[in-house]
């Protein structure tokens, strides 16, 4: 077989719509965390800490949502997506 026949075919492949959404998630958290942040700032006390200690300031709502987007995106999602193309490969 030619390889230069299979990376045109790799390079045509194209995820599916649940592929696509999983791959999304991530990044719509995040998104959604920022969007939180700049709707509410007082919710941030980085913003005004008067005397607040490091838990409080560090665990933080919107910055927890910022970071399980990226946890999602960088840890979960790209085994999720793998385990539905190799599902729709029929492997």
């Amino acid at each position: 077989m030619n390889t230069q026949v299979v990376s045109e075919h790799a390079a045509v492949r194209r995820r599916s719509a649940r592929a696509w959404m999983i791959g999304t998630l991530g990044p719509a958290t995040m998104l959604g965390g920022v969007a939180w942040a700049f709707l509410q700032p007082y919710r941030i006390t980085l913003l005004h800490p008067h005397g607040q200690g490091f838990w409080w300031l560090a665990i933080e709502a919107p910055i927890l949502v910022v970071l399980a987007g990226i946890a999602f995106a960088f840890l979960i999602a790209p085994g999720v997506i793998e385990d539905l193309e190799a599902e729709e490969d029929g492997r």
